[in-house]
């Protein structure tokens, strides 16, 4: 199997960015991302295949809008052939801006299922317009399938914990780290605007996309203090001495 082959070439077990990669090999696309998600704690990007697809996945999370989202919030497939028609215009009208300027022009996101779980989205890009066929949609539908058995796996081997290998070399994601910092970044948040986490989350996204700065960068800013918000003054940005 393609996902077998691509953990064989990495030299670690198989992994969500394995998936990534093999949907990547399989399908008429050029990259692949993956997205963990819950409705109860801030969403994180597990892994990317290449830099378009890590920028389309912390896009979506900073802007709070895309195909990505609205596959989690539907629990349905999204599909978005052409990024330059009206509709996705429309219905996401900054990030479509945004997706295109990062270069791409189709995407496709697909809820990762199992009965009422929905632990995330895996994200197909291409950079230019592509419509799946049905056997197409058949098989990112499988890579989504395999995708959570990989992901739901990792996360139950150590109750509590990050997985360890659910990325691998390359542009999978450090999701331990990630998670951490954002995490920490949110928590220290909610010290310093007196709000809770849901809150401190939504103001550490908008700063973010108010600078055009990645979530990731502004978490770090927090938690080496950097970066310190107050409820009654704008954030103050702390430069680091020459």
């Amino acid at each position: 199997m393609l996902v077998a082959e691509q953990a064989a070439l990495r030299g670690g077990r198989v992994g969500v960015v394995d998936v990534c990669t093999a949907a990547v090999a399989a399908l008429p696309v050029d990259g692949a991302g993956l997205t963990a998600m819950s409705q109860t704690a801030a969403s994180h990007p597990l892994c990317s295949t290449d830099d378009i697809s890590e920028q389309l996945e912390e896009l979506q999370l900073t802007l709070g809008e895309g195909p990505c989202v609205d596959a989690f919030t539907h629990s349905a497939a999204v599909l978005t052939p052409d990024l330059r028609t009206g509709e996705p215009r429309k219905r996401w009208p900054v990030f479509a801006d945004a997706a295109l300027a990062a270069g791409a022009l189709a995407l496709f996101a697909l809820p990762l299922q199992m009965g009422a779980i929905n632990p995330g989205v895996l994200d197909l890009y291409c950079q230019g317009p592509v419509w799946l066929d049905a056997d197409q949609l058949a098989d990112a539908m499988a890579f989504a399938d395999f995708a959570t058995l990989v992901l739901l796996d990792a996360r139950t081997e150590t109750p509590g914990a990050a997985p360890t290998d659910a990325t691998g070399p390359g542009h999978g994601l450090d999701l331990g780290g990630y998670r951490a910092e954002i995490s920490q970044a949110t928590g220290m948040l909610t010290v310093q605007l007196g709000v809770g986490i849901d809150e401190a989350f939504i103001r550490l996204r908008a700063y973010a996309y108010a600078q055009g700065r990645r979530l990731t960068v502004v978490a770090a800013d927090v938690v080496a203090r950097r970066l310190r918000f107050s409820p009654d003054a704008e954030p103050i940005q702390i430069d680091e001495d020459p």
